[in-house]
């Protein structure tokens, strides 16, 4: 059998970063609480001239430039705050990434889940055309209410895939886990730009999909917890991936290690906590792009995982959760990018609290005419609305 999954993947993130600490001391909170309790140092946020469209085909762009467009004709846009109700996000992506017109273009909405949920659509079209390559783009804009217990755990990013036959970054195995319940512990109403989240709930509604998921996974004869290298997981914040760590060292029964904070010692075997957790750690949640951050911060910060078994867990408020595996190829080291990841976050432009609460309370989604200031300097910038219609620019 054809081995297929991603052959390459790209990060892009939004224009400002805003420090956890400074707004710890706003709301006279301890630093610490952010820091080490949600496990974040920053978080970044979108400029006036960019969206999830902008972000996530800047991710794009690198990646087709490495690899071409050769064999390319589906482009899936997974994200959970489109900017349309109806058309895809991603037929404004093709068409600044100069996509031609045979590539079908669809958006896929499950919550954090939508990346994963491409993922094994664009597994599928591979499986049947094996020539062919598809082009996923997981982009987001997490936005919770100032001075909600939501608001430190905000954020923006975007993951570009390529999925192939024969990848040189990471082959998909077969099996998977799956969990899917009706829960009502995040979801954003159509008349909302900002969700609505029982923190409670959720945090026992990801647990609980850590188990049945792994469960599930088992039963499907997947591979057993002694045989997975390294786990990522999907992270609305870093310590959310230290407790659902602890959940599978529970259920497993193996000794895998829930030290999560940079020079923690171990508690048992490592399989990546930390290392995974570095680029989501700066960037705060990214949605349907968190768990391939992860997967990006892994690949980048460890250089002997050819051969090596990744477990990834995706969790999708609401809620849909899958269990997959993948085997890092030989090729990987070729597909890092350390030094780029460093610069795209470093880059960022701080804002104080005070510019931030104002970028905050901007008209969001509106779709009255609107022209955007030129803030960002990137390759595509969002230039606002006209007719009704959101238009964009390419540098």
């Amino acid at each position: 059998m054809t081995a297929i999954g991603i052959h390459d993947l790209e990060m892009a993130t939004g224009h400002h970063v805003v420090d956890l600490a400074q707004l710890a001391d706003h709301a006279g909170i301890a630093p610490g609480k952010y820091v080490l309790g949600l496990g974040q140092s920053e978080m970044s946020m979108l400029a006036e001239d960019e969206d999830i469209v902008t972000m996530g085909a800047a991710a794009a762009k690198p990646l087709l430039e490495r690899n071409g467009i050769e064999g390319i004709r589906t482009l899936l846009f997974a994200t959970e705050s489109g900017v349309d109700q109806s058309k895809a996000a991603g037929i404004s992506a093709a068409k600044l990434l100069g996509l031609p017109h045979s590539v079908r273009v669809v958006e896929m909405k499950q919550a954090c889940y939508g990346g994963t949920a491409a993922l094994q659509a664009a597994i599928g079209i591979v499986a049947r055309s094996p020539q062919e390559r598809v082009l996923i783009i997981a982009s987001d804009n997490a936005r919770y209410l100032l001075d909600s217990p939501g608001e430190p755990t905000q954020g923006a990013g975007a993951v570009a895939m390529l999925v192939s036959a024969d990848p040189e970054l990471l082959e998909i195995e077969p099996a998977n886990g799956i969990s899917t319940t009706d829960v009502d512990d995040f979801w954003r109403p159509n008349d909302s730009t900002t969700a609505v989240v029982d923190g409670h709930l959720s945090v026992g509604a990801y647990l609980d999909a850590v188990s049945d998921a792994w469960a599930d996974l088992q039963s499907q004869g997947g591979p057993a917890i002694g045989d997975i290298d390294r786990v990522i997981y999907h992270q609305p914040y870093t310590k959310m991936a230290k407790k659902a760590q602890a959940r599978l060292r529970e259920v497993s029964g193996d000794d895998i290690s829930t030290a999560l904070n940079p020079g923690d010692e171990a508690d048992g075997r490592d399989t990546g906590l930390e290392t995974g957790s570095r680029y989501n750690r700066r960037l705060g949640n990214s949605y349907t792009a968190s768990l391939y951050s992860c997967l990006a911060s892994l690949i980048d910060h460890e250089d002997d995982l050819a051969g090596k078994r990744i477990g990834l867990f995706s969790y999708g408020s609401g809620c849909v959760s899958e269990f997959l595996t993948g085997v890092v190829q030989p090729g990987y080291l070729q597909r890092r990018n350390p030094e780029r990841a460093a610069t795209l976050l470093d880059t960022r432009v701080p804002v104080s609290i005070e510019e931030y609460r104002a970028l905050h309370s901007a008209p969001h989604g509106t779709s009255s005419d609107q022209v955007t200031a030129e803030v960002t300097t990137g390759p595509f910038r969002f230039a606002g609305v006209a007719d009704q219609a959101r238009r964009y620019e390419v540098r």
